[in-house]
């Protein structure tokens, strides 16, 4: 059974009530109070053993009261809550030298959990500097996804560890990495990105680690590397999985002794930068094709973190509109506002563009049309006819009420044949005289699957039943490819 004192501190007498009973089941000791005036008091009297704290308390802030518990009593865990779940709530409270921040509302599971922790294993955490600019920080969003991300991101800020970003193309990845960097210890040195897939491959290794004069043919002059530009900051490797062998067993080097050498150069170069990478594809296929070094991706893959699609978290796009439409405003747009039904239109959408689509949609909205009130027909005439997420429910044709004729079986296949060829035909022109790159097989049985599968759950309004038979699918099957794609289910109608 767990021992200790625990000083409880909200306005909210149902949460006092809650965790009250919560910690006293856990075998703990426990004082609550609404006012931080009142918790100060205990904490100078040099009660408790952990304090649990409100942010808003009715006399203060208690991101004002934790620098002076912390320099008082700087052994004392300390847990905050808060209602205002944002990635700044966060960051604050990791600077204030918090053990650790939930939003609320919280699983109490998880509380009792962090208590134990903290109880067993007390650490001291010295407040940080505030970080300039705060205001700008761009990671917008209180779904329970970005919730946890946030968590992370705060737990990270003040190590060095190497983080791997994984998530799909507009989700934000550069900006989580420049979070990192500029929240963390390292925000007085540069942070430097370099994007594997915008730069040819044989260029790659100098660019990465700079080369010597007459390195090779044009190297009139010695060039200084990414690793040297990020020197005492951070290195934020884009598109990973685009990175060629030669330089990923370079890159290896540096991860595992710390130092590198140019391109043409002989003399081992000390280096001190954190590594971030990302990418948006799967490196453990990349792995099984002989693409990615199984042990660079174990050394670079220290903290993974996965970036949720938008339609992950459709709850967060009023946060992240009413953002980019002031942003749109600084920038000399007029601002603009959403009635409900666009909001509501905007979350019905698949969004597979993520964020980067977003954003690019509110800028339109912003521009070029003349009222300050987004309708949802302004929406629609945007989006078009892009499929709606499934979780949404729609009405699927019915043909009058009478069963499909064959023709329209055929006009349907014919136009998803068409789709497919029209699809490939375009993945291949885009890249000129050269063959896409590889794993082109599964992606592209992806970008399909998704879609199709989505779309006759929609039709079948979530009947998985119904939907197998329709793609002529074994039912288990349908159903490990629905939790293998992570697709969204709607109810069926009772």
């Amino acid at each position: 059974m767990a021992t200790g004192n625990i000083l409880v501190a909200d306005d909210d007498a149902a949460i006092r009530t809650v965790l009250s009973q919560a910690l006293a089941r856990a075998g703990y000791e426990v004082r609550v109070t609404g006012t931080a005036a009142t918790l100060w008091r205990w904490v100078q009297a040099g009660e408790g053993d952990l304090v649990i704290t409100d942010v808003v308390m009715p006399d203060e802030n208690a991101f004002e009261l934790l620098p002076r518990i912390k320099k008082l009593r700087p052994d004392l865990p300390i847990i905050v809550m808060s209602a205002q779940n944002t990635f700044m709530t966060a960051i604050k409270a990791s600077e204030r030298g918090a053990y650790d921040y939930l939003p609320k509302p919280f699983d109490l599971k998880e509380l009792v959990a962090i208590v134990g922790r903290a109880m067993s294993e007390p650490r001291t955490r010295v407040a940080r500097e505030k970080p300039e600019e705060i205001e700008g920080m761009p990671l917008v969003g209180r779904s329970p996804a970005m919730q946890e991300i946030y968590r992370t991101l705060a737990r990270l800020m003040q190590t060095d560890l190497t983080v791997m970003i994984t998530g799909e193309s507009g989700t934000g990845k550069e900006l989580v990495a420049r979070a990192l960097h500029d929240y963390g210890k390292r925000r007085g040195g540069p942070f430097v990105a370099i994007n594997m897939a915008a730069i040819p491959r044989d260029l790659i290794e100098s660019e990465l680690f700079g080369h010597e004069k007459g390195a090779f043919t044009g190297a009139n002059a010695r060039s200084a590397g990414r690793f040297e530009q990020a020197e005492g900051g951070t290195l934020f490797l884009d598109e990973i999985g685009d990175m060629p062998m030669e330089a990923q067993t370079r890159l290896l080097r540096v991860l595992q002794q710390g130092e590198y050498t140019t391109v043409g150069g002989r003399t081992p170069i000390k280096t001190n930068v954190r590594i971030v990478a990302a990418t948006n594809k799967d490196l453990r296929v990349l792995i099984q094709q002989g693409l990615f070094r199984e042990d660079l991706f174990f050394r670079l893959n220290v903290v993974p973190l996965r970036l949720p699609p938008l339609r992950e978290r459709t709850e967060d796009i009023p946060d992240l509109a009413r953002h980019f439409f002031k942003l749109a405003a600084s920038e000399g747009l007029p601002l603009k506002h959403m009635e409900p039904a666009a909001v509501e239109r905007m979350k019905r959408y698949r969004w597979p563009g993520n964020i980067r689509e977003l954003e690019n949609l509110i800028r339109r909205l912003a521009a070029l049309y003349p009222q300050e009130l987004v309708t949802d027909q302004l929406v629609e005439a945007e989006l078009g006819h892009d499929a709606p997420v499934v979780s949404r429910q729609t009405q699927a044709p019915t043909n009058g009420g009478s069963a499909p004729s064959a023709n329209s079986h055929a006009e349907d296949d014919a136009t998803l044949s068409l789709s497919v060829e029209h699809h490939l035909a375009t993945l291949f022109r885009t890249h000129g005289d050269q063959l896409p790159p590889p794993g082109l097989y599964h992606r592209v049985l992806r970008e399909i699957e998704y879609p199709l599968i989505s779309a006759a759950l929609s039709a079948t309004r979530g009947n998985q039943i119904k939907a197998a038979e329709l793609l002529g699918l074994n039912r288990n099957t349908l159903r490990k490819k629905v939790r293998d794609l992570d697709i969204r289910l709607m109810r069926s109608p009772r």
